[in-house]
């Protein structure tokens, strides 16, 4: 049995779609990133290779790789599970929090956890999505980006 933890953040910027968990959401800002940025997505990629002991996200697709450059994060978790997988793992379950002051994203949640589960090849009652403000304080509070930390089972 291996638990894996992720965590990723990016910068809320003008003239970008705002993408989460697979999801866009309309908002007036979006996050910035070689790829989609997002940053759910991201931080479920890292807890099941950081579970498996393969690395990271960056390892895999380098943000100073064209190949990845406006990638779905959709197709790349999706090529991180089969990767998990290849290396002889099982994915049991996946549970993340996002950090965001706004959007208000319950709304989303559940296409989320959609997504999230059709690119891992898992049943929706395996994946979690929770969203959280930070009343204010820190970056996330302020409106200057979004965070999102996730956790999984693998054996």
């Amino acid at each position: 049995m291996r638990v894996g933890h992720g965590y990723d953040v990016h910068r809320l910027v003008e003239n970008r779609k705002l993408i989460i968990g697979g999801v866009e959401i309309p908002y007036e800002k979006g996050l910035l990133g070689h790829s989609d940025a997002d940053v759910l997505l991201h931080a479920v990629s890292d807890a099941l290779l950081g579970a498996a002991a393969l690395g990271d996200i960056g390892l895999l697709f380098p943000d100073n790789d064209p190949d990845f450059e406006g990638a779905d994060s959709l197709v790349l978790l999706k090529k991180v599970c089969n990767y998990v997988r290849d290396n002889g793992f099982e994915i049991v379950n996946i549970d993340a929090t996002v950090l965001a002051q706004k959007p208000k994203l319950r709304p989303y949640i559940d296409k989320m956890r959609e997504r999230i589960s059709e690119a891992c090849s898992l049943s929706v009652s395996s994946v979690s999505v929770k969203a959280t403000t930070e009343e204010g304080l820190g970056f996330t509070g302020k409106g200057e980006g979004i965070a999102a930390h996730a956790v999984c089972f693998i054996n």
